[in-house]
């Protein structure tokens, strides 16, 4: 039996736009695995510059509040998924125009590059933060978990279809070549995009999470009474609930991403993996990843009907979970290579998908819990915290690693501290995950009857 009302998505419609996270993926993956590579192996660049190139799309989405607000003063998303998109893919253009241009003027590359990743962050920022909000206000809230884990897949899927074909097309390798192959991508990516969201947002539409404060969409803030973009966010800042779910957002993103870069190093320095075993073993964590997304798509389903627990519950024991499988790999360095390391890693990312895609669940639970008006500026600041954390995170990780190693002399010590610290961080995002209201993140069937129109407080 179909739950939805009909202001709410179906499956299509969810699939739909889970169709443009899918060709965010198809070209940032190009960014993160493509230009990456051909800079470090064919180019012998320094490693490093590829990782400050991502490191500042990451630093660039800091405006994601400000792209939000944009997208909250004018009444609609879709003008700014659209927009978002245009400038991420000309950005990847000219990404790839770079890492040509590189071989023969490689100051001139560097500096179209540092333009390209610069419009890469910002068509992400633009892009996926009205992507978000949109999803939150034609989503049933029993189905925000299975949203959350289907947006999450098809982006996953973008990856592998876009290495896998681009990678075909790129033999043999030449600079003319990869800018055709990226500039294919962008094109199709954006087509898809403008198919994907082409009359999924009507005309006018109340938010069903709020009827009382709900809004025309459509319908742009009269410039008189437009607040700035300060003072719009000191209002969002102000909102308790937000504010720790910024908190949260950030801690359980920096423990989150702390290990990425520094699981195949553990595994090949002290269990003597090769370098297919190490990939092989980030093969599986990615595969328990998904298993944790789908437990959780399923549990807080219609279907379950709230008896497998809620989002909030799965977020906060995601978060004890993922510590405490970081603390049975800080034992793994200690005991070596007698420990069942595939299987710990495995548990790490169930762990690590349960938390994930309940939490962004939850993003779009939250979003319409405060003042009207300001959704796009409160998933604008929860996913500048995300961006924040990813960009640092791994960074951190690293530093951290070497740093302990110098200090103490032994891997095995280094990576049993770092560790044992990204646990203590997914602990502390726990706590903070604790106090945010238990309502707001609880699934449950959209109500027959509307409730009565009137003053609604501002936090639940």
């Amino acid at each position: 039996m179909n739950t939805a009302s009909p202001a709410y998505l179906g499956w299509l419609g969810i699939m739909r736009l889970g169709l443009v996270q899918t060709s965010l993926g198809a070209i940032v993956v190009l960014m993160t695995s493509t230009f990456n590579r051909v800079m470090v192996v064919e180019l012998a660049l320094p490693a490093v510059l590829p990782g400050l190139l991502v490191g500042l799309h990451y630093g660039v989405q800091i405006l994601r509040p400000r792209l939000g607000y944009g997208s909250d003063m004018g009444g609609r998303r879709t003008p700014w998924i659209i927009g978002g998109m245009f400038v991420l893919a000309a950005g990847g253009i000219g990404a790839a125009l770079a890492t040509a241009l590189m071989a023969a003027y490689p100051l001139g590359g560097l500096l179209l590059a540092i333009v390209a990743f610069t419009l890469i962050g910002v068509g992400v920022g633009a892009s996926g933060t009205s992507l978000l909000v949109l999803l939150a206000s034609r989503v049933a809230p029993d189905r925000r978990a299975a949203a959350a884990t289907i947006t999450w897949v098809m982006m996953i899927a973008g990856f592998v279809v876009t290495t896998t074909i681009a990678g075909h097309l790129l033999d043999p390798f030449s600079g003319t070549r990869l800018v055709m192959v990226s500039t294919g991508v962008c094109v199709i990516a954006v087509a898809v995009t403008l198919l994907a969201v082409w009359r999924m947002e009507p005309p006018r539409v109340a938010s069903p999470a709020d009827p009382a404060t709900a809004t025309a969409a459509g319908e742009p803030v009269d410039a008189a009474r437009r607040p700035t973009f300060m003072h719009a966010l000191g209002e969002v800042w102000r909102e308790p609930e937000a504010r720790r779910f910024t908190l949260f957002v950030f801690l359980s993103m920096l423990a989150f991403s702390m290990h990425e870069l520094i699981i195949e190093p553990f595994a090949g320095l002290v269990f003597g993996y090769t370098p297919g075993e190490s990939t092989r073993l980030a093969g599986m964590q990615h595969g328990g990843v998904l298993v944790g997304m789908i437990t959780v798509a399923l549990a807080c389903s219609p279907l379950a009907r709230g008896r497998l627990g809620s989002l909030r519950g799965w977020m906060i024991g995601g978060c004890i979970a993922s510590a405490a499988a970081l603390l049975l790999l800080a034992t793994a360095a200690f005991v070596g290579t007698g420990w069942p390391l595939r299987a710990s890693v495995f548990a790490l990312g169930c762990a690590n998908g349960a938390f994930a895609v309940a939490a962004i669940a939850s993003m779009m639970s939250l979003v319409a819990k405060g003042r009207a008006r300001r959704e796009g500026v409160r998933m604008g600041m929860w996913g500048a915290a995300q961006a924040i954390a990813f960009g640092v995170g791994g960074l951190l990780g690293t530093i951290a690693f070497d740093a302990t190693r110098a200090l103490l002399g032994t891997p095995v010590t280094a990576f049993a501290t770092v560790f044992t610290a990204e646990a203590a961080l997914f602990i502390a995002a726990a706590v903070l995950g604790a106090r945010l209201s238990r309502a707001s993140s609880f699934p449950r069937p959209h109500p027959v009857v509307a409730p009565v129109a009137g003053p609604q407080p501002a936090h639940r």
